[in-house]
């Protein structure tokens, strides 16, 4: 039922910029907090940018801070990861993260599929 589906990913050179998108469905898209996590091969899946229900409050990893710029639009269902100013460090699969209450003291993540970033000359 819940679904989270990424696109935007892509080869990008260094100092290049990408517009990721997550299309959200399932659930009450305006009542959940969403995040963007990446993994790069052989490394353990981080998280990168997170975004209140509201849009009004946004919080990044220092090592995105200053170059990813995540937003949402409540009527469209979308979450949105802008990304400026690319390094190879960056290359990763992208992937769009809600955690969603199943009742009292239970909850689940759910996750997209993952959308490809590689930053690369």
């Amino acid at each position: 039922q819940v679904q989270l589906v990424e696109s935007g990913g892509g080869l990008v050179q260094p100092g290049g910029s990408l517009r990721l998108s997550c299309k959200a469905s399932g659930f009450v898209f305006s009542s959940a907090a969403m995040n963007w996590y990446r993994q790069a091969p052989g490394k353990e899946r981080e998280l990168v940018a997170g975004i209140t229900s509201a849009g009004d409050s946004t919080n990044y990893a220092d090592s995105v801070k200053g170059r990813f710029t995540m937003s949402r639009d409540n009527v469209r269902n979308t979450v949105y990861l802008q990304i400026l100013s690319l390094k190879p460090e960056d290359t990763a699969v992208y992937y769009c993260n809600t955690r969603l209450s199943r009742g009292l003291r239970n909850s689940a993540d759910y996750w997209g599929q993952g959308t490809q970033v590689t930053v690369s000359s």
